[in-house]
């Protein structure tokens, strides 16, 4: 994967507009609390109308949400893009999708949203993985002020988790959510993982089906490609305590451990949690001895 030039910096002031591309809205109480959180910080954020629509478990069909993702990309006073939520649906927009040439701006979200993140990667623009506007609103004030960091001085602090070992190693960092990114793999969408970090988390998945997604990313050799695995949160994964299963950490180590590369685990990005902010694209390095990953200098 060649790296990624984010958009020009944020500043307060900039328009800001709102899409809601993958499920339904239904958090209304958390998505007006992190619009607040942009708005506080002297942002000004456009809702669109009917932005609580529905169509079946999406937010609006095909069209009416790839038609937000559109209007506010090739909106000229646009900065950048928040996306509402995840859920399922925003990989569905990228059928038939040209992203338009015009000056980048920011995307921002995670979990179903990968899709998206991914697209702009390909295209060498860097989308930023990062708190939707459900989720926002419940962040410790240090992820909060990571996430202005960057977009408004691309400061990055680097992160702290549990070293697997394997050494340090530098690469191109590709965040996202394991089982929409294993839906990827093989698709027009999937950039290059050729000398990446993979930074991956994923939520209500259990132990037996993380099992069968990281063998599939075993068995079609996806990981003879990268340089290392930062591993995030897997939230709500463990099997009920009557179903006999291995726990999902233990599923990690087994899938992923014997590989040979620089892994990292139990960084604070994810669900239901800090979710520190991570941009696609970057050169970053990662040390499975100290357990760091962080901007490569």
């Amino acid at each position: 994967m060649l790296p990624c030039t984010p958009p020009a910096p944020l500043q307060p002031g900039d328009l800001l507009r709102v899409i809601v591309p993958s499920g339904t809205l239904r958090e209304m109480e958390s998505f007006h609390k992190g619009v607040e959180v942009w708005r506080s910080h002297g942002y000004r954020v456009e809702v669109p109308p009917n932005f609580d629509k529905r169509w079946g478990y999406l937010a609006g069909t095909d069209q009416e949400r790839r038609s937000q993702l559109y209007d506010a990309w090739n909106d000229p006073d646009c900065r950048g893009i928040l996306c509402a939520r995840g859920g399922y649906g925003a990989t569905r927009l990228l059928e038939d999708w040209q992203w338009p040439t015009v000056e980048p701006k920011w995307l921002i979200g995670f979990s179903d949203i990968t899709g998206l993140l991914w697209s702009l990667g390909q295209q060498q623009i860097s989308a930023l993985h990062a708190p939707v506007l459900t989720t926002l609103g419940v962040e410790p004030a240090w992820s909060v002020a990571r996430l202005f960091d960057w977009v408004q001085a691309g400061s990055l602090p680097p992160l702290k988790g549990i070293g697997w070992g394997g050494g340090r190693t530098r690469g191109i960092l590709l965040p996202g959510n394991l089982t929409v990114a294993t839906h990827l793999l093989h698709t027009p969408f999937q950039p290059s993982l050729d000398g990446v970090i993979l930074a991956l988390e994923d939520v209500s998945e259990a132990p037996y089906r993380i099992d069968r997604m990281l063998t599939y990313w075993r068995t079609c050799g996806i990981f003879k490609q990268v340089n290392g695995i930062a591993l995030g949160r897997f939230s709500q994964c463990d099997a009920p305590p009557n179903v006999p299963s291995f726990p999902v950490e233990g599923v990690l180590r087994d899938r992923l451990a014997d590989l040979g590369l620089p892994i990292v685990s139990d960084l604070p990005f994810g669900h239901d949690g800090s979710n520190a902010c991570l941009p696609v694209g970057i050169p970053v390095y990662l040390d499975g001895d100290q357990g760091m990953l962080g901007l490569e200098p």
